[in-house]
């Protein structure tokens, strides 16, 4: 029997063999995007704390391949990596967003799914993070919910209901910062 190096551990492969491997000689190949964010030194430190950690820590002797790359991945993992930056896009100055058209969309649906669309197009909005934000088509929107072709006391009730939905709808949106709202 062939004594094993001191510095070396004996993985296991998928197959049933088994092959003796010093810190120094075990490389590793990652992909997808962290592929990017570690450079080869910080690789080779990383595999030989990992080595390490099973070698003197563990006390082991033998380690399969997956139990190494599983520890190697949740090492890499303690090391919060953000993909490379790219420059934030400007925030726009005016985002718009069109009631009468969010009316069309649930049409015939009325107002039961009129109010979730219309806080779904406010959050949607509030992502830009705008300096102004706009909802026109009010008028056009209230006449068809109601379905009305002139207006009337019932077009006048929806008007303020919106108004007063999109403020409530402002108010509990944490992430809406300082900026005008413009209802028209």
């Amino acid at each position: 029997m062939i004594a094993l190096a001191s510095d070396c551990l004996v993985f296991q492969m998928a197959n049933g063999e088994s092959i003796p491997f010093s810190a120094d000689m075990i490389s590793v190949e990652l992909m997808g995007c962290s592929a990017k964010s570690f450079d080869r030194e910080f690789l080779r430190q990383a595999t030989k704390a990992v080595f390490h950690y099973f070698q003197h820590e563990l006390g082991r002797k033998t380690v399969t391949v997956d139990e190494f790359a599983g520890a190697i991945e949740k090492a890499l993992r303690g090391f919060k990596t953000s993909p490379p930056t790219s420059p934030k896009p400007p925030t726009p100055a005016t985002v718009e967003s069109d009631l009468f058209r969010i009316a069309a969309e649930v049409a015939g649906e009325g107002e039961l799914f009129f109010f979730p669309r219309l806080r779904e197009e406010l959050r949607l909005q509030l992502r830009h993070e705008p300096r102004l934000l706009r909802f026109h088509g009010l008028r056009g929107c209230a006449m068809r919910l109601a379905g009305a072709r002139r207006w009337t006391a019932r077009c006048q009730g929806l008007r303020e209901q919106i108004v007063a939905f999109l403020r409530e709808c402002l108010n509990a949106e944490a992430n809406a910062k300082a900026f005008d709202l413009v209802i028209d």
